[in-house]
């Protein structure tokens, strides 16, 4: 065995990389060990009832408004009790100074709750005894984030703490200088009020994000992860390369409840690596295949590393937009990564495993049908529900919830009639491929919960808590009685004795779900430190001028600058921390500098745009979790493993440009029939972006044939792009003919008006783009007073007075200086023209692809035929 090989972990060192990471690497016995399953227990039971309808009935109120500070406390003590502080510390005790860590933690996390009524009397604000308690909570804080999350999250929460304090400071440079804050005012917004700590970040994380990660750790626990990698397996792994598209679809499955890729990795990579390496994949390739996938389970909704709820509070659309917006996106990149994988196999000509044999045709076919009959029944399940609901209004909920029980019986019925599902043992001399015809029985009530889930999401419209507090509320039923249930079908002798069995897998997945937030509770209330200090200190304001400096105005160059920052600035933190970081640093930047160079794009898609790559520095080293953990796994380089897990994920590098100047791709503004359009060519797209960065599509690809598929790529994903050099877009109107613009436009129309003048910070003159959306007025005149713009002609300047507060325009143009000596003007209005649809680009698109598709298949037989005849 190579020196490579023999650095792979076993599978107990594999579990504690997993617990040191995500759950705690203590697991103390006795007395102790029962204690801190019992709190955290309590905590997994506060959080659901705080979820669910009786709330209000159950808990004080005090408490309910106060459980910000309980979700902390609970997770501060955990970490204390779970977590070692270094790595001489006790695995099997906890020392004396955990005690104190994790007590006076929690004391400190509920101190706005026992000292409420002085707070108030303060007016809110901290007094100077306040302010030294809420220092001594952040450093508790501090020191809990440490031991679960690592030093860097703890590192960038100081230095922005340090800009806190000496922002004012001479040694700091005159362009990020501001005037400082004293401890009363820090503390004040970053532990008393709810800027800081308390912010919205850890209130997502006590609303909604408890819930799916105990409802993604309940469903493990009932046997979930392993249904999917088998039925993954199953229906893929006779292909070539099929243990690698096994591990892309078992990663996409487990990725939709997993709020951890370190977990994924290890969760679905224990089993698909070495069967990845055993039909001629490298260590390296069979791991960073692992890491692309797993990483992009963090972009695939519904939970999407718990990063959709915070999009919901940062962007202030519904969650189902949010994940409709995303949706896409995230599909056609595994669907990318499928493709890389059959690439990699086919150029290598890998060996499959087993004697089946299936075409790929079928396999996928079957698996395309498997997803739109799943997705059919999520949403026809409206119809009996609503006809129920109108013939028994008063009591439709215990008739469906009977019939869902019925169901429920059913489908456990299906499944005692063959045996429970054993995990496989990737390193067995003979591999079997599961039968997908006899193993899908086993597991289909596994759907039940996520129907419910999705049925509440996306068709009652519930909140993200509620949705996830009723399938959570099923996991429950399911977990205690699936046993009993089985053996009662099979005719066992002691199916009553089963019950204790669920009862213990319903605590001990309950207790892994508390568990399993830790991490992220307190990295949501580190990462409040970073928000706090951007709102206290208007630091993004910095973050825009350092990077336009950088990028000397150009628009390209700043998203890149963007994108390269995110990746920074996401190293080393969890996906939820990650992205509150990169959303407030950077969201800002691009939403003010793309204005001002004329690109206009909804919120959503710059969230998603510095989401995606701040995930992307758990891929790419020097710092990337996912990959070190891949390697520790295959025993392949962990650098190397990450260079090519960056490679794999180029369509997910390419992506966050594509739907900023393609908002089409996020489902923005497109009817049904265009989203499907929008599917078929985003997709056709994405894999031909593949084949032209892996250099082989029917065979391996020349130079001109590489260019020609990228550009073939690149007119799928931005046919504007092209259509907008034979025909310009926009009509442009002299700034002084608006109002006649305005009058004659019809009503909800884009006009993209261009506003110069001094900055309100800077008094530099600047230009900002905005889309006025003609008002529904009478008359010119009307339709601008309705959109708050006060025109004031002097000469040949269409000046503009300040709008009033509350119009659609009032906080756009905030940040401009309408009483200095510089006019505040229109200096450009440009109307939509009447442009061919941009969708005639992709005929001579597809031609080319034809062109290409014809000359390679023609000298892939040749090949085959010289091979043949070698032969």
């Amino acid at each position: 065995m190579s020196t490579k090989e023999e650095r792979a972990l076993s599978e107990e060192e594999l579990q504690e990389l997993v617990a040191a990471s995500d759950t705690g690497a203590r697991n103390p016995q006795g007395a102790v060990g029962l204690m801190i399953a019992a709190v955290a227990l309590i905590w997994s039971i506060f959080q659901v009832l705080l979820a669910s309808p009786v709330a209000p009935y159950v808990l004080p109120g005090d408490l309910i408004n106060n459980s910000r500070q309980f979700h902390l406390a609970f997770a501060i003590f955990l970490a204390a009790m779970a977590y070692p502080l270094f790595k001489s510390s006790p695995r099997n005790y906890i020392p004396w100074y955990d005690w104190v860590l994790g007590v006076g933690g929690a004391f400190l996390a509920l101190y706005g709750y026992f000292f409420y009524e002085k707070i108030v009397s303060n007016g809110g604000l901290a007094d100077q005894s306040d302010a030294y308690f809420a220092l001594a909570g952040l450093t508790f804080l501090f020191i809990a984030a440490y031991r679960t999350l690592g030093p860097v999250m703890v590192a960038l929460a100081v230095v922005f703490l340090f800009y806190v304090f000496f922002g004012s400071s001479e040694v700091i440079p005159d362009q990020i200088r501001w005037a400082g804050a004293s401890l009363r005012k820090a503390m004040s917004h970053m532990w008393i009020t709810s800027e800081g700590v308390f912010g919205i970040a850890l209130g997502v994380s006590t609303k909604f994000v408890f819930l799916f990660v105990l409802f993604g750790a309940l469903l493990d626990r009932a046997g979930a992860g392993n249904y999917f990698i088998k039925m993954a397996f199953g229906a893929l792994g006779h292909l070539r390369g099929g243990p690698a598209k096994a591990a892309v679809v078992g990663s996409a499955a487990t990725g939709l409840i997993s709020g951890s890729s370190i977990a994924n990795v290890v969760t679905t990579g224990t089993f698909t690596i070495p069967l990845m390496k055993r039909v001629g994949f490298s260590a390296e390739k069979a791991g960073a295949v692992e890491v692309a996938s797993s990483v992009n389970g963090q972009i695939m909704p519904p939970v999407m590393g718990a990063a959709a709820f915070l999009m919901v509070e940062y962007v202030g659309i519904s969650y189902v937009e949010v994940i409709t917006h995303a949706f896409l996106p995230a599909i056609i990149s595994y669907i990318a990564l499928v493709y890389i994988v059959h690439l990699e196999a086919v150029k290598t000509k890998m060996p499959t495993i087993g004697n089946k044999v299936v075409s790929m045709g079928k396999t996928i076919g079957g698996m395309f049908a498997f997803f739109a009959s799943f997705a059919l029944l999520c949403y026809a399940t409206q119809y009996p529900v609503g006809w129920i609901t109108s013939l028994f209004p008063s009591g439709s909920g215990w008739i469906l919830s009977l019939l869902l029980f019925a169901l429920y019986i059913a489908l456990i019925y299906i499944a005692a009639q063959v045996p429970d599902l054993e995990p496989d043992d990737p390193n067995a001399e003979v591999v079997e491929l599961p039968d997908v015809a006899k193993i899908y029985k086993s597991g289909l009530y596994y759907l039940l919960p996520i129907i419910v889930l999705v049925y509440f999401l996306m068709i009652e419209r519930k909140s993200p808590g509620l949705s996830a507090f009723w399938a959570t509320f099923l996991l429950f039923g399911i977990l205690l009685t699936q046993k009993a249930l089985k053996a009662l079908f099979r005719g066992e002798t002691n199916p009553v004795g089963r019950l204790r069995d669920g009862l213990m897998d319903l605590i001990e997945g309950m207790i892994d779900g508390s568990r399993n937030m830790i991490g992220i509770g307190l990295a949501t209330a580190t990462a409040g430190i970073i928000v706090g200090t951007v709102s206290l200190t208007g630091i993004g304001q910095v973050m825009a001028d350092f990077v336009e400096f950088l990028s000397g105005g150009n628009l390209i160059l700043m998203l890149i600058f963007v994108a390269i920052l995110s990746l920074i600035l996401g190293m080393g933190l969890p996906t939820t921390a990650n992205y509150i970081v990169v959303s407030s640093l950077m969201v800002g930047v691009v939403v003010e500098l793309g204005a001002q160079s004329g690109l206009v794009v909804p919120l959503i898609a710059v969230h998603l745009f510095v989401f995606y790559f701040g995930i992307m520095a758990d891929v790419t080293p020097p710092v990337g979790l996912a990959s070190f953990a891949a390697a520790a796994v295959s025993g392949g380089d962990a650098i190397r493993t990450g260079f090519t897990a960056f490679f794999y994920s180029l369509r997910t590098v390419a992506l966050p440009f594509v739907f900023i100047f393609n908002t089409d791709l996020l489902l923005i503004d497109v009817t049904i029939t265009q989203g499907v359009i929008v599917f078929v060519v985003a997709t056709i797209g994405i894999l031909v972006f593949t084949a032209g960065t892996m250099g082989f599509f029917l065979t391996k690809s020349r130079i001109w044939e590489t260019v020609a598929l990228l550009v073939v790529a690149f007119a799928l994903f931005r046919p504007g792009f092209f259509m907008n050099q034979i025909q310009p877009p926009f009509t442009q109107i002299a700034p002084a003919q608006i109002e006649q613009a305005i009058g004659e436009a019809v009503p909800g129309a884009p006009l993209r008006v261009v506003i110069s003048g001094p900055d309100f910070d800077t008094l530099e003159v600047k230009d900002l783009t905005v889309v006025l959306n003609v008002p529904e007025a009478e008359g010119g005149a009307a339709r601008l007073d309705a959109a708050g713009i006060m025109l004031m002609p002097e000469g040949d300047v269409m000046r503009i007075d300040e709008p009033m507060f509350g119009t659609p325009l009032s906080d756009q143009l905030s940040t401009f200086d309408f009483y200095g000596d510089d006019p505040v003007q229109i200096s450009s209005v440009q109307a939509p023209s009447n442009q061919l649809p941009k969708e005639l680009i992709f005929i001579p698109a597809l031609l080319l692809l034809g062109l290409v598709a014809f000359l390679q298949s023609r000298r892939a037989k040749e090949e085959e035929m010289m091979e043949g005849e070698a032969a």
